[in-house]
Parts: C-alpha cells; sequence; structure tokens
C-alpha cells in the first residue's frame, strides 16, 4: 500500500478536516475489525467509570493483548455520553489501573490516541487532572511490557500525551498529533481564531512533519478518498504491522526496552532543528 500523489499533496488544514470528517472510523471500529473478542473492562475503582477512554483485553494471533482507546462517539447520543473523547481525571486513572493489570500478567499493551483534549471543566480540574495526566506520563516510562501507540485521529495535547508514551508510536496519514487545536493556537499566537488554517501549517502537525521530527516512528497509509471513505486496507496494514512489531519488542529484553524507551523521549529535550 503505498501514498497517493493526491495524499502527498495535501496540505495540513486538509489533513485537519479529514481527521476530524463525521464519519472517520472512530477507536471502537478499529477495535472490532482488529480485536473481534475484545472484552471491556470498566471503572477506575475510585470515583467512577469514563465513557470517553475504552479499555479491556482481547487476542491478538492467539496471544492475550491489552487495549486502551480514546473513543469520541458516533451518533449525537453517544458523542455526548462519551464526552467527544474528552477524558476525565478517571479515565487516566483506568488506563492506568489496566496497564499495571498488563504489566502483572505480561501482556502488551496497545494504546489508541483521538482526542481533542483531555477535559477542562471545573469538575474535572478539581479531581486532579493534570495530576492524572503527569502520573500517567511517568509511570509509562517504567512499565515493563511492550507499548505500542497509535494516533488514529486527532491527538490533542496532554490528553493524547498522557496514552502516547509508548515503544513505538504510529500515526495515520491523515491524523494530527499537537499540543493544542489549530483554532487554539491562533487565538493565543495570533489573537484570530479565523487564522486556524495558518496556524495549522505553522504548527508542523501532520504525520509527514511528526515522522521527519522522530515524534512518531512510522506512518500507516490511507487511501486518496480518506479513512473515511475505505479504511480496511489500512486496518489490513495496521494488523501485520502491529504483529510484527510486537514480535520485535517481545524479543528484546526488558531492559532494552527500557533503555531504548528512555532515549526515545530523553532526545526531545536535547533537539534542535538545522
Amino acid at each position: 500500500m503505498v501514498n497517493t500523489m493526491e495524499n502527498n499533496s495535501r496540505n495540513a488544514w486538509d489533513r485537519v478536516q479529514l481527521a476530524r470528517h463525521p464519519k472517520r472510523p472512530t477507536a471502537l471500529k478499529l477495535i472490532k475489525c482488529l480485536f473481534p473478542d475484545f472484552i471491556e473492562l470498566k471503572g477506575d475503582r475510585l470515583y467512577k467509570d469514563d465513557f470517553a477512554i475504552v479499555a479491556g483485553i482481547s487476542t491478538f494471533y492467539g496471544n492475550p493483548i491489552t487495549i486502551i482507546a480514546e473513543e469520541k462517539g458516533i451518533s449525537t447520543e453517544d458523542k455526548i455520553k462519551r464526552n467527544f473523547g474528552m477524558p476525565h481525571p478517571e479515565g487516566y486513572h483506568k488506563s492506568m489501573r489496566l496497564v499495571r493489570q498488563a504489566e502483572k500478567f505480561n501482556r502488551p499493551i496497545l494504546f489508541i490516541i483521538d482526542t481533542p483534549g483531555a477535559y477542562p471543566g471545573i469538575g474535572a480540574e478539581e479531581r486532579g487532572q493534570a495530576v492524572a495526566i503527569a502520573n500517567s506520563l511517568s509511570e509509562l516510562m517504567t512499565i515493563k511490557v511492550p507499548i505500542i501507540s497509535l494516533v488514529l485521529s486527532e491527538g490533542g495535547s496532554g490528553g493524547a500525551l498522557a496514552i502516547g508514551v509508548a515503544d513505538k508510536v504510529f500515526m495515520f496519514e491523515n491524523a494530527t498529533y499537537s499540543i493544542l487545536s489549530p483554532e487554539g493556537f491562533a487565538s493565543i499566537l495570533f489573537k484570530d481564531v479565523s487564522k486556524a488554517q495558518e496556524a495549522a501549517e505553522d504548527m508542523r502537525l501532520t504525520a509527514p512533519d511528526l515522522l521527519k521530527f522522530g515524534v512518531i516512528d512510522l506512518i500507516i497509509p490511507e487511501s486518496s478518498k480518506g479513512l473515511h471513505e475505505e479504511s480496511e486496507s489500512s486496518f489490513t496494514f495496521l494488523k501485520e504491522l502491529l504483529k510484527k512489531e510486537f514480535e520485535d519488542l517481545q524479543s528484546k529484553t526488558v531492559k532494552s526496552r527500557l533503555n531504548e524507551r528512555y532515549k526515545k523521549y530523553r532526545k526531545f529535550g536535547l533537539y534542535s532543528e538545522e
């Protein structure tokens, strides 16, 4: 499967629109396709269940795996239920509960990122949203099992990064991954939200940009129609890629994996563009 000329010519704003397309597959569709025996596990054992985070266990080529995903919802009712994919602290508590369980039972972990950002409401902040994200970032650096993180559509701010620390990070061709939305960037930098399109170009939030900078490790190609029109070939490509990459990660020692994970993220503090 190769990128088309049309795909390569798309600008950042085109990709933002495709990442947000209302018919673009959500995490649950991807899970249903790749992991048909998925069993969801709910709740954070502290406060409540957060429907913006779907987490559970499945098998992948006969081996157990833990899957943790941000889910935006499909229908209007479902989107409201799932808070449009914006997790509360409880979502990250649930995520880390499943991460620790995966480590205990030696299951590899797949994260699926698809969120505009963590929910910024007063209640979420009162219950420790920032601390939940920070704890997730810290703890994932030392989890001993293999971790792969996949940016499906939107990867927004700390809400995405909280499940973005991994041995390998993959990204769909028309997904975005950034510190905040182009609209938010434009309102802060330009004091004009109408300049979101210009901001998107400046932010370098596309998969080709992030691959160049080493933020991600590989781009999952999409058809020229976009993932909302044709997803089967991209999902097939992803399935074979995950099989290969998990096998490669599991062949390494825990010490080697953790050292490589540390170096992967440490380099960003030392990076400067020439």
